[in-house]
């Protein structure tokens, strides 16, 4: 699916999205934790990678954390922009994070790449590789299943990721695996998280 089929589907629906998922109050007490812990370990600025309502970049950016959202849905970054009036948001693609080479100490990808075909994942992890300096780290959530097996979202048609396929396009892209975890919640698709570091 291309991006603009995903935004426009996103904005379409954006209002309904932010308000059943558009708070921390609303997430997973395990993914607080584990975002929490995460943020608390981190140098240089940061960037948010498809942040959507913002709720993770400002949770973030409450904890002391030099984070920036970004987002291709122009409906979720004016609600943001209202909603936490402090935190800085912009536009750009999870392709072209808009930040030079080697800048970031860290990007939180939070179910941000689950929209993107088996054969596009690749080209956004390279980017997240070019984009993060040595050492700097990497936070994916996603939906654990049969890798690239395609699913009907709520949204727009996404895809599973196994941990191990995971595992090794982050290898493949210059990345250091360090923790690989998953859940699964009654009534919902499991999920999995990733640790990395930049190689």
């Amino acid at each position: 699916m291309r991006n603009d089929h995903v935004r426009d589907a996103y904005a379409a629906r954006a209002g309904e999205y932010i308000a059943a998922l558009g708070s921390v109050a609303s997430m997973h007490p395990a993914d607080v934790a584990a975002i929490a812990a995460w943020g608390a370990d981190l140098g240089g600025p940061v960037v948010d990678a498809g942040c959507g309502p913002g709720h993770w970049t400002a949770f973030l950016r409450d904890r002391g954390v030099d984070v920036t959202g970004v987002d291709m849905v122009p409906e979720f970054l004016t609600s943001a922009t209202v909603r936490f009036p402090r935190v800085p948001f912009r536009c750009a693609s999870l392709g072209d994070l808009g930040a030079p080479d080697a800048a970031l100490g860290g990007i939180l990808a939070w179910y941000s790449l689950i929209h993107l075909p088996p054969e596009r994942l690749p080209a956004a992890l390279t980017e997240f590789a070019r984009c993060l300096r040595p050492g700097g780290r990497l936070l994916l959530g996603f939906f654990a299943g049969p890798a690239g097996k395609a699913f009907n979202h709520a949204v727009a048609p996404a895809y599973f990721w196994s941990l191990p396929s995971m595992r090794q396009e982050l290898l493949d892209a210059g990345f250091a695996v360090e923790q690989m975890l998953t859940r699964t919640d009654p009534g919902h698709r499991p999920h999995a998280s990733i640790t990395a570091r930049r190689s």
